[in-house]
């Protein structure tokens, strides 16, 4: 198979009586939900993943032969490994009881001509091994891709499970971002840092995981850094240091907060909080301060030191007014506030020179004082 194809040695796919079909509870969408039961996993896919849009369009055109189900044989049951949101929504257009417990009233009735169709589906029965490259392909780097977290798990499970190199899952996908790979390494810390009691992911302060601060985060120099990793050797099961651990565990509380202790967040959104938090921890005062429950912005010019914060400031105070300048012709209303606006900054201007002088001067006077007694 070349890169980035699906497998095309799959058996044809046959019709299934979908009383007969289960769902995967080993999905990666899923897996956090495993003891549900079935009418509560049906609930789960009809209000977390769009099933009514798929329901929709199986009531007013039936079910497209071209999109098979993929099953495998597992305990005697054929338990559907890809289209599970689609067996969900023919579940519920055959089920009027089913659509009363999950709150799916709003679906339209189908003729009886149409449940008739609907009591088979079309398969393709394969074992998992043989399905992963599809599923890969489609979900995890193709048209149809899951959200960060499920990829990751699906990634770790045929790596971890199908002993698949990531190299070869990349390859077979047709992934050239490396994102396979810190997928991969992104489950791995999170991993470590729950059966280690860092992080709880259950504890986190926003309902909405996003897992994609993590993955991304590790890409970061200086979070690298704090938590001891590399792009060569942190790729497999547990890749923090035991003597880490506890950076690890400042991390995942400045990503995800704490709903125990009501500690929120620091990254609120990836860009540009994640770099920000990157920023804070490049030195030791911006780690501290972080450490100690400083905001994030404190902890940033903390780190960055007065110095450099008073040169940007004065850098953008330039920008600034050459972009006033620029625009005087046009936007200048001619009136005296304007006018007074723009001579009170020329005095701040003139102030902010005169202290720059009086602190060279007394600098100056410093040395020369240290220079005679001497």
């Amino acid at each position: 198979m070349e890169s980035g194809e699906a497998s095309n040695d799959l058996p044809q796919a046959e019709p299934i009586p979908t009383l007969e079909l289960h769902f995967d509870r080993r999905n990666p969408r899923l897996s956090m939900e495993i003891n549900l039961d079935e009418v509560d996993l049906v609930e789960l896919l009809w209000k977390e993943f769009a099933v009514d849009e798929v329901a929709l369009s199986i009531a007013s055109n039936g079910y497209f032969s071209h999109e098979p189900l993929f099953a495998a044989v597992e305990g005697g049951s054929h338990v559907v490994v890809e289209g599970n949101r689609r067996l969900a929504a023919v579940r519920l257009l055959l089920n009027d009881g089913l659509r009363r417990q999950v709150g799916a009233t709003d679906l339209p009735w189908i003729s009886d001509e149409r449940r008739a169709e609907l009591q088979t589906l079309p398969v393709v029965i394969a074992d998992r091994e043989r399905i992963w490259q599809y599923i890969g392909f489609k979900h995890v780097n193709g048209s149809q891709p899951w959200q960060s977290f499920a990829k990751a798990r699906y990634v770790a499970w045929v790596h971890n499970e199908l002993g698949e190199p990531l190299d070869e899952i990349a390859r077979r996908i047709g992934d050239r971002h490396w994102t396979v790979r810190r997928l991969y390494r992104g489950l791995m810390v999170l991993q470590q840092a729950e059966e280690t009691g860092r992080f709880n992911l259950d504890d986190r302060w926003k309902r909405h995981f996003s897992f994609s601060h993590l993955y991304t985060g590790l890409d970061y120099q200086n979070i690298q850094d704090l938590l001891g990793i590399d792009n060569e050797d942190s790729f497999g099961p547990n890749p923090i240091s035991p003597d880490r651990l506890e950076a690890l565990a400042d991390l995942c509380l400045w990503l995800y907060g704490q709903k125990s202790t009501n500690t929120r967040p620091l990254v609120q959104s990836q860009n540009p909080d994640l770099r920000r938090l990157d920023s804070a921890i490049s030195t030791e005062a911006g780690l501290v301060a972080l450490r100690r429950g400083l905001p994030l912005d404190l902890a940033v010019d903390i780190s960055v030191g007065d110095e450099e914060l008073f040169k940007g400031h004065l850098i953008e105070a330039r920008q600034r007014l050459q972009d006033a300048r620029g625009k005087q012709l046009t936007g200048d209303p001619g009136d005296a506030s304007t006018i007074r606006l723009a001579r009170e900054v020329l005095e701040l201007s003139e102030h902010l020179v005169d202290d720059m002088d009086a602190s060279r001067r007394k600098r100056r006077t410093g040395r020369h004082s240290q220079h005679s007694t001497a």
